[in-house]
């Protein structure tokens, strides 16, 4: 699929959905953890309808949102229409992840959220990306967000979908067919790691995301109080082993090699 405009309603209905929200709850509480604490400059590669962008947007960070598909982009400008106070910390780039034409500038977090596992490998967007990381003093942060490979199938065997289990199982092929009804593949932590450091980020602790909760139905919609409740599990479990090894998606981090230059 070239243009994901096609499936933005559905992609739309996942952020604001009980899962989609324990996602970018989960890797938003991360990143500020990793970041100075005064604004930043940020790419978000592969922004969709703009969540992520506009989350970190409002903490007053100026964000450059590229995606591929015009669509996206389009959803994504119609979610900042009703958030006009951040309009001028947000610019929109149409470009493809593997080659986002920014005329050569460099940032501080360069985000890549649920984007490699449409890819057919991530060893070129991650090569890409990891060059576009702030160098220097400013030591930037490669963030990354995709499907775990080694969890593949559980979320469905949980719900007892037991025959769409077994052969992702059986295989460790790592491919299933995702909540955009699009069939996609997956990586592990440690090989993206190995990616990232191939072109110079250090990695940082990797965290899996969603692992309780993950096989919860799309109708999900959880309370104030249960949804504080589950954000806590899934944080307390994020870090740690066994349990991050079953997340259904990994968030690995790396930071940019510190040279003593100027920025």
């Amino acid at each position: 699929m070239s243009d994901f405009a096609t499936v933005g309603a559905a992609s739309d209905a996942h952020s604001n959905s009980g899962r989609g929200r324990l996602r970018h709850d989960l890797v938003f509480r991360r990143l500020p953890a990793e970041l100075p604490d005064r604004p930043v400059r940020v790419l978000d590669a592969g922004c969709g309808t703009g969540a992520m962008a506009l989350r970190l947007a409002a903490a007053g960070h100026p964000v450059t949102a590229a995606d591929a598909s015009d669509g996206m982009i389009a959803a994504a400008a119609r979610r900042l229409s009703a958030r006009p106070e951040l309009a001028t910390r947000v610019r929109f780039l149409n470009a493809a992840v593997e080659v986002p034409d920014v005329g050569g500038e460099r940032f501080d977090l360069v985000c890549c959220h649920g984007v490699l596992t449409y890819l057919d490998e991530p060893g070129t967007a991650v090569a890409r990306l990891a060059g576009m990381v702030s160098p220097g003093r400013r030591r930037g942060v490669l963030s990354v967000l995709t499907k775990n490979r080694g969890a593949t199938g559980i979320r469905e065997a949980l719900r007892g979908e037991h025959t769409l289990a077994l052969d992702p199982i059986e295989s460790g092929s790592g491919a299933s067919v995702g909540h955009l009804s699009i069939r996609t593949r997956g990586d592990t932590a440690e090989e993206l790691d190995r990616l990232a450091t191939e072109h110079d980020p250090t990695p940082l602790p990797w965290q899996g995301v969603r692992i309780p909760n993950d096989h919860r139905a799309n109708e999900w919609a959880p309370g104030p109080d249960e949804c504080a409740s589950a954000l806590a599990t899934e944080w307390a479990a994020s870090t740690r082993d066994p349990y991050r090894q079953v997340a259904r998606l990994v968030h690995t981090l790396a930071r940019r090699a510190s040279d003593g230059s100027c920025p």
